[in-house]
């Protein structure tokens, strides 16, 4: 029997059908997008949904030294072992840091950065330059022995409505690294020749601020205000109909 060759690290992919990589924002993982991979799919959409270190089913992995940088890694690698080229890269919420992050680093596979209700980064800023919520400083202290935050509201200010949807959600939210709000982004200019979009779901004020920048920035723009901030949860058929727009434009 002829033993297959180990596809390596640096091997392409098949990418004849647009590859969607979409990653959760925090307390979230890569579960909250499961009602909208099969919708994407089934349009002909190839779609990842990682996971980052120390949430969702690697939870197991949470540590005071997980921080930005490590989940910025933590898709850069993926990219680069499954092999990925012309990636549309969408990140959600806290996210925006990430894919901001990691089109730094690989700009040459990605074709597309999405911000889905997104930060959309400047140099040498952290989330808590644009949050200003000293509440999450005290809940780290008082509940999150001084290195990670719990969740600090209900799934039902995000936009979940659905009582099996709460329930559901409720039950996979998990406690976010605090050094991931913390640690500044260095980034320059190398993701200037990726087309960008950004898509504001909610009237969170951080975001709002980040869709004004990315229409300044000369970013396509989307709203979807119905679902709010975890449409991706609570209308996965809009979410994956934009999404799918989106691609269909590369």
């Amino acid at each position: 029997m002829e033993i297959p060759k180990q596809r390596t690290k640096m091997q392409k992919t098949d990418n004849t059908r647009p590859v969607y990589v979409l990653v959760h924002g925090a307390w979230h993982g890569g579960w909250c997008w499961k009602k909208v991979k099969p919708l994407l799919e089934a349009k002909g959409r190839t779609v990842f949904t990682p996971t980052l270190t120390g949430l969702g089913e690697r939870s197991h992995l949470l540590t005071r030294q997980v921080n930005l940088t490590t989940h910025i890694d933590d898709i850069v690698l993926m990219l680069e072992y499954e092999g990925l080229t012309d990636v549309i890269l969408v990140g959600h919420s806290y996210a925006g840091m990430v894919i901001s992050g990691v089109a730094e680093r690989v700009a040459s596979r990605i074709s597309h950065l999405v911000y889905f209700d997104a930060y959309l980064p400047e140099h040498n800023k952290s989330i808590n330059d644009y949050l200003k919520v000293p509440a999450l400083k005290e809940l780290v202290e008082t509940k999150g022995e001084g290195w990670k935050m719990p969740f600090p509201g209900k799934i039902e200010s995000l936009g979940v409505t659905s009582q099996e949807d709460i329930e559901w959600a409720t039950d996979r939210i998990g406690d976010q690294p605090y050094s991931t709000f913390t640690e500044s982004i260095k980034l320059t200019r190398s993701s200037n020749t990726i087309s960008k979009t950004f898509v504001r779901l909610s009237e969170f004020p951080w975001f709002v601020a980040a869709a004004e920048r990315a229409l300044q920035q000369g970013f396509s723009y989307h709203e979807m205000l119905s679902g709010g901030h975890d449409a991706m949860i609570s209308k996965p058929e809009e979410t994956a109909e934009i999404l799918s727009q989106i691609g269909a434009k590369n």
